[in-house]
């Protein structure tokens, strides 16, 4: 079966967006003849649409269904910098896209592509890889969202590091012809190679630890055995205390608040389901990891402030122990809402956002958290709300793109685009993308034009948070202390 005949079944029909196919050949040619339509300059035009929303109102619109004490936290850390605001605003950057061309060649998006959601993690199989590492947003729609979203985060990560216009426009040009590059590979693999491509942090660790790509200690062999720490004991370590002979979750309002009641919702039913909200969880997990949940039992829970974009969306960690107080386990438990793209490029095929989150991370990424799973929860203030879960902490670590000298950054970048564009391979009609995008710089150059322009309105949007802080408008308040 190919890419673009999937049964009507599937919850991934028709994401590739071309005609059903049957030769690589064929494939091809339904790809390059999408230039006529879409040519590959036309993504270098960015103008405002005439009935562009305003950012803040959609900032606002999102408030509405997040937690109301956190909104204040969220516009502090949007407004901090204009790469801040671009990392929480992906509604305006999605209403924006969704007003220009598109190439019709669909795949499983991230959603929210920028530089800080790619990052290390470790594998249940114990090995430390790099790849996406947020799918709050994933669904599925045209390709080229993805890599504008990345391109243009670049210019803005850039800018605040001082980085000079020729550096910038050279940082951007590579990422995007690595993320042409890596497409045309896979192009060239079979189905299996593509599913099992992934990049190991050791290989990483050769390419990028060198004086030569980075300032010293960044990726040395100590900083490599520090992220091989950072498990749930070290997690339990920094987050709980023990009170009266058990670890329970320490107190820092507003950013981690014990929350027993979690528990309680955990164990609760919702409407209509005939299992509990753990058990649903538990479901959700494939026969031999349900097993190893089930020797754990859950002692405390607490809300957690996370992130920037996600900040107001209902946030808790939960702590289990196994075999004694010493072998904790942290479960993060994730609200998932509707994905900003869902409303622009099309409804998805769950219902549960939590699945959706989950599907969308098992489809593009190499390989997923241990205990990766879903459910939904009735809150007392909230009504039914979707969640995913995940481990709190699992040699998990993000690369300081500030510390990195410029080959460093050029290096780091064009991984981010190798990562993306396996995500598509695997989600998407790689062959297609491929022969859309050919061997020559024109994609690049259109998506660099595209990413100096988004940058420019990303500080005119960023001010406007600022002055509607300044000015009190209602709704919009911040918190500076304690970001």
């Amino acid at each position: 079966m190919t890419r673009a005949t999937h049964s009507s079944a599937s919850p991934l029909t028709d994401l590739a967006g071309l005609p059903p196919v049957v030769t690589p050949a064929e494939r091809a040619a339904a790809g390059k003849a999408v230039r006529t339509r879409v040519p590959r300059s036309t993504f270098a035009s960015f103008t405002l649409a005439a009935d562009r929303p305003d950012p803040i109102d959609l900032l606002l619109e999102q408030a509405v269904t997040r937690e109301p004490d956190l909104i204040p936290i969220r516009h502090s850390r949007m407004a901090a910098s204009p790469f801040a605001f671009f990392r929480g605003a992906a509604l305006p950057m999605a209403a924006d896209l969704a007003s220009m061309p598109n190439s019709g060649l669909r795949v499983q998006l991230c959603g929210d592509a920028h530089l800080l959601n790619f990052g290390i993690f470790g594998t249940p199989e114990r090995r430390l890889v790099f790849d996406i590492n947020d799918f709050d947003e994933t669904s599925p729609g045209p390709f080229e969202w993805d890599v504008m979203r990345l391109a243009a985060s670049l210019v803005l990560a850039a800018r605040e590091r001082g980085d000079k216009q020729d550096f910038i426009n050279k940082l951007v040009l590579s990422t995007v012809a690595a993320y042409r590059e890596s497409m045309a590979s896979f192009a060239k693999m079979s189905n299996l190679d593509v599913w099992y491509s992934l990049f190991d942090v050791d290989q990483l660790f050769s390419e990028l630890g060198g004086a030569s790509h980075a300032h010293a200690g960044t990726f040395d062999e100590r900083s490599m055995r520090k992220v091989r720490r950072r498990d749930s004991v070290m997690a339990a370590e920094r987050t709980t205390e023990t009170v009266g002979g058990e670890l329970r979750f320490v107190s820092n309002p507003p950013l981690q608040v014990p929350d027993s009641s979690i528990i309680d919702s955990l164990y609760s039913y919702s409407l209509g389901q005939v299992h509990t909200n753990a058990e649903l969880y538990r479901r959700s997990l494939s026969p031999e990891r349900r097993y190893l949940f089930d020797d754990y039992r859950m002692v405390d829970s607490a809300r957690r402030v996370v992130g920037v974009g996600s900040v107001g969306t209902r946030c808790y960690i939960v702590l289990l122990l196994g075999r004694d107080s010493k072998d904790p386990l942290i479960l993060q438990v994730k609200e998932a809402q509707a994905s900003v793209l869902e409303r622009f490029a099309g409804k998805g095929a769950f219902s549960n956002h939590g699945e959706r989150v989950v599907v969308g991370q098992k489809l593009t990424q190499s390989a997923s958290d241990l205990f990766l799973g879903w459910t939904t929860m009735m809150m007392p203030d909230a009504g039914h709300r979707y969640f995913y879960l995940r481990q709190f902490r699992d040699w998990k670590a993000s690369i300081d793109y500030t510390q990195l000298n410029g080959e460093g950054f050029l290096y780091y970048s064009r991984l981010c685009a190798w990562a993306l564009a396996k995500a598509h391979a695997r989600s998407g009609d790689q062959i297609a993308i491929s022969a859309y995008l050919g061997s020559g710089t024109s994609f690049d150059k259109a998506v660099l034009e595209f990413s100096l322009a988004y940058a420019d309105q990303t500080l005119v949007d960023h001010q406007s948070l600022v002055d509607a802080i300044a000015s009190g408008r209602e709704g919009v308040t911040s918190v500076p202390e304690i970001v």
